[in-house]
């Protein structure tokens, strides 16, 4: 990777934590949450531990082999099918992220899940998040109703119709090991990579094509927490039809929407046949 394009991926991972980390929305505050980026040679940037999102900056972030830490999580899980975790686990975590901040600074532990999401068919940036709405279903009871449908169509155009929900792991290496068995049974059986990972008491993973989508997964994710929390004051949600939810995926005006999201281009797309969104 030359100098101008490590400088460019900085800068619009600068950009996408600054915009998930602005104070007034409350998804992640101090130094909580982390974004990177595939660079396309084998490494991907992630945010430094204890770096703010907020008031990123391009030194905030630091390169780290894909190769190297997803052969930790594999040999782990052969080691350990469970998701539990041992001293050499976390032995074997300092000296690899001892290894990439020799230059500066220390890969946040999170690192771990996004490179199991960056290894994954049509992810190039990744995002994670604690925003209070989502939290606030991920902490409760009531959880699973962010995946157990769909409950309007924009929700289906930029979160698709397989979120996963994961039940609370241990950060680290026992998270990522079981989010990658996840992922793979997942993808085995439809075929697609999830929009979006919620993480049982802990926040939510937004996987995107571009930064451009890490942050319209995020926002529509968010929205999707609000509207169910308010719906249960009005006796509970009420999802879309197996029916309505294919026809909404699969129409084709949907789906030019869905990749002008993507790229970051929604203000230039076609508008929607439908007549009620843009």
């Amino acid at each position: 990777m030359t100098d101008d394009s490590d400088a460019a991926a900085r800068a619009a991972l600068v950009e996408l934590s600054r915009e998930l980390g602005r104070p007034d929305r409350a998804w992640a505050v101090l130094a909580e949450g982390n974004t990177s980026l595939a660079l396309g040679d084998g490494r991907m940037l992630v945010k430094a531990s204890g770096a703010s999102m907020a008031i990123a900056v391009p030194g905030d972030f630091v390169a780290v082999g894909l190769p190297e830490v997803l052969a930790l999580v594999d040999a782990s899980a052969d080691a350990d099918p469970s998701g539990g975790h041992s001293q050499d686990d976390d032995e074997a975590v300092r000296a690899l992220f001892g290894a990439a901040a020799a230059g500066g600074r220390r890969p946040s532990v999170e690192a771990l899940l996004h490179a199991v999401c960056l290894a994954l068919p049509g992810v190039e940036a990744v995002g994670h998040t604690h925003p209070v709405p989502v939290n606030a279903l991920l902490c409760s009871p009531r959880a699973s109703l962010l995946v157990d449908g769909a409950l309007f169509p924009d929700q289906i155009v930029v979160l698709g119709t397989d979120p996963l929900l994961v039940p609370y792991v241990d950060p680290g290496l026992p998270l990522a090991r079981v989010v990658r068995r996840m992922l793979r049974s997942r993808l085995d059986a439809t075929g697609s990579v999830p929009k979006v990972v919620y993480l049982g008491n802990h926040g939510m993973f937004a996987l995107g094509s571009s930064p451009a989508e890490v942050l319209r997964i995020t926002e529509m994710a968010v929205k999707v927490a609000q509207v169910v929390l308010g719906s249960l004051a009005a006796g509970g949600p009420v999802y879309l039809s197996a029916e309505d939810v294919a026809r909404i995926d699969t129409r084709p005006d949907e789906l030019l929407r869905r990749a002008a999201l993507a790229a970051g281009t929604a203000a230039s797309a076609s508008p929607s046949t439908n007549g009620d969104r843009s």
